[in-house]
């Protein structure tokens, strides 16, 4: 199975991953940033869930959504 072709840079934000992401998850921290912030971190296929269910447990992921590689990271 072929990677998609994405910016060099954007890899997994999975520990140790290197695999290209295909996942963009959204986020903020309501104690420190306002409403309408949003962090980015990336995720591969297989660390999605893993990554996702981090962000849950605290109550700081807002959305999950197929990365587009001119999406822009914070």
């Amino acid at each position: 199975m072929t990677e998609p072709t994405a910016a060099p840079d954007a890899i997994c934000s999975a520990k140790g991953c290197t695999r290209t992401a295909t996942w963009a998850l959204l986020w903020n921290n309501p104690r420190i940033h306002t409403p309408d912030r949003r962090k980015t971190w990336l995720a591969c296929d297989e660390h999605r869930r893993q990554l996702s269910d981090f962000l849950s447990a605290r109550s700081f992921l807002r959305d999950v959504e197929p990365f587009q590689g001119d999406q822009p990271r914070e």
